[in-house]
């Protein structure tokens, strides 16, 4: 089995020098007085905040919509004793790699608690290279349980399953992709939040990005037949002064982003070069990252989400 970990994350993220970090002491409160996450924004992009595992922590983890599984480091796993259950086939950006399953008793954030999610153990070094202090990643199969609001001006993450969000938030409604068939012999993850989306480069064709709060930056997939003549062909390698890591993607052309009624222009994406190009077909054509925009509310249950709610 094996499902798609929030690639750009893991390595893109790994390039960044600087780390900010913006904290605070009293979380504000979200929507519909729903109380939120405390947060820190690492590298200008990715959301950290505490989860307890087991009943320990705080641990710092970040928050993820395009990680279909929660994820822990392998000496996190082992402090918490948390015995292999089975393995999991991963798949990133530019490599596919086996991690451990394990079964906690529970993950909570904040107010809100998951019983027995399945969680992979693997390796984080990429991310933190980044912050040290990150020890895994909250990913869909947590997140899927509540609405969630991500507001990036104030450092908050929204999550609520009462409902009482919802009626403040006000913008278009982008529906989701209906859930993709899950092959035979897979687990069912949770399903990935993907939108349909239109590129100046591209014309009328549908694009299939999913929304990755792990990433700085947009990506398409390379390997792609329909994207390769417009678009893909015309990557361009980063300069020899680039890091490692920045290297394993190729730069393409500004792209205008038509998203529902809106259209945001000038969309820097990258593609992955080299080793990337022999990975197995996807069902999306790349990731978007919800960084691009100050706000992001994903209904889960409704299968929509709004971009910059007012």
């Amino acid at each position: 089995m094996r499902f798609s970990l929030c690639p750009p994350a893991w390595i893109v993220f790994a390039a960044s020098i600087a780390t900010i970090v913006c904290s605070t002491h009293a979380a504000p409160r979200c929507p519909g007085g729903v109380p939120g996450l405390r947060t820190r924004v690492v590298a200008g992009a990715l959301l950290v905040t505490p989860v307890i595992i087991n009943g320990s922590g705080p641990f710092d983890f970040m928050v993820d919509t395009g990680s279909q599984l929660t994820v822990i480091d392998p000496p996190l796993a082992a402090l918490l004793n948390l015995k292999s259950q089975s393995t999991v086939g991963l798949l990133a950006a530019t490599r596919q790699f086996q991690a451990s399953l394990v079964v906690p008793d529970s993950i909570e954030a904040g107010s809100h608690a998951v019983t027995s999610p399945l969680v992979a153990v693997q390796d984080l070094g990429p991310i933190q290279a980044a912050d040290p202090h990150i020890r895994g990643v909250l990913g869909e199969d947590f997140l899927a349980h509540f609405d969630l609001l991500i507001d990036y001006g104030r450092s908050l993450v929204c999550l609520d399953d009462s409902k009482a969000m919802q009626p403040q938030i006000r913008g278009e409604r982008i529906p989701l992709i209906p859930p993709f068939a899950h092959p035979e012999g897979e687990a069912p993850f949770a399903d990935r939040l993907v939108i349909s989306v239109r590129l100046s480069d591209t014309g009328n064709m549908a694009i299939l990005l999913q929304l990755d709060s792990g990433s700085d930056g947009p990506i398409l997939y390379s390997g792609n037949s329909a994207l390769e003549e417009p678009l893909l062909k015309r990557a361009k390698a980063r300069a020899s002064g680039a890091t490692e890591a920045q290297r394993a993607f190729a730069v393409l052309p500004p792209q205008d982003v038509r998203i529902g009624a809106r259209t945001i222009h000038n969309v820097p994406f990258v593609t992955p070069a080299g080793a990337g190009q022999n990975l197995p077909d996807r069902e999306t054509n790349g990731l978007l990252a919800t960084v691009l925009f100050q706000r992001v509310y994903v209904n889960h249950t409704d299968r929509y989400v709004i971009l910059d709610p007012r």
